[in-house]
């Protein structure tokens, strides 16, 4: 039988990995552009979002924030003060759970996704994030029955202060 030396090996192992690549692909042809290739993923934000177990309406929001290109992690809690804490959200900002972003932007409660997309293409250097207080009947995950209650998106500021970000006085502009 051969003896297989090291050097052996290393050729073969070299032998095996250029036949089993994909040959080089060169395109000549001007009408043919290269586009960077990205996962969807890649491109999509991406939420961490606390909740408590029992709550359908986050569940039903987090279903409305993927159905809008916004990937969602769940994680639940029985008490989610103490990110709200964390977080800086005021009690007078508070609702049924909390999303963060990436990059440490927090969205409090019914927030629909387009704001949430909004506000991450733009800059807020003395923000913390958005929120809509409560839970207002018609937000996404808050659907009844056709019904819908005007709200206000909060942007919410780093020193405890809100400001008016949107205002939603009907379903469309959600």
């Amino acid at each position: 039988m051969p003896k297989i030396t090291t050097l052996t090996a290393l050729f073969a192992a070299v032998f095996l990995l250029t036949a089993c690549s994909e040959p080089a692909v060169t395109n000549n042809d001007p009408k043919v552009t290269a586009e960077p290739v990205v996962s969807q993923q890649q491109s999509e934000p991406l939420l961490t979002v606390y909740k408590t177990s029992s709550c359908g309406c986050c569940k039903k929001w987090i279903s409305h924030i993927e159905q809008n290109g916004i990937t969602a992690i769940a994680k639940d809690y029985d008490d989610l003060s103490f990110i709200k804490n964390r977080y800086g959200i005021q009690p007078n900002h508070i609702s049924c759970h909390t999303a963060v972003s990436e990059n440490g932007y927090v969205f409090e409660g019914h927030i629909p996704a387009k704001y949430i997309r909004q506000f991450l293409a733009e800059s807020h250097p003395d923000a913390i994030g958005l929120s809509v207080p409560a839970m207002p009947l018609g937000s996404p995950g808050m659907e009844v029955e056709g019904r819908f209650m005007p709200y206000d998106i909060l942007l919410l500021h780093k020193d405890g202060s809100a400001s008016v970000y949107a205002h939603i006085s009907d379903a469309a502009m959600q």
